[in-house]
């Protein structure tokens, strides 16, 4: 496993954005499971699927969170991070312009929304590790 020599100059960059993809992912993920049934009101899709994305995302989150928190980051396990953000992204696309899900406008419009933000901390990462590495 690839690990980046710890500097506070060097990976600062990249654990914030690990550590706020973290937290803005467990809060999202404490929000769906807590209240799945008003949001599923104002977004679209059932009270259940958004409980089952809510686990997924404080799971998620933690372990994002457990990358950050490492004396040592992993290359390997920010590339993995990235990929799925990326993956969260245009799945998020794909299931606004499919209907999948049966979005309301305003779920569509807060899927979309979200698919921004997980891509900028896709982005972000990526900027980070090329910093790190440098």
């Amino acid at each position: 496993m690839t690990a980046l020599t710890i500097t506070a100059d060097r990976t600062k960059f990249l654990r914030l954005a690990l550590v706020a993809d973290a937290v803005v992912t467990g809060v999202n993920g404490l929000v769906y499971l807590a209240l799945a049934g008003p949001v599923s009101g104002l977004l679209g899709p059932g009270a259940g699927l958004l409980r089952e994305i809510g686990v997924f995302l404080l799971v998620y989150g933690a372990a994002v969170g457990l990358v950050a928190a490492r004396p040592t980051i992993s290359q390997n396990a920010v590339r993995a991070v990235i990929a799925l953000n990326i993956a969260w992204t245009l799945g998020s696309v794909a299931a606004v312009v499919t209907g999948a899900l049966e979005f309301s406008t305003l779920g569509a419009v807060w899927a979309i929304a979200q698919a921004l933000v997980v891509g900028l901390f896709a982005e972000l990462q990526i900027t980070g590790l090329r910093k790190a590495r440098r």
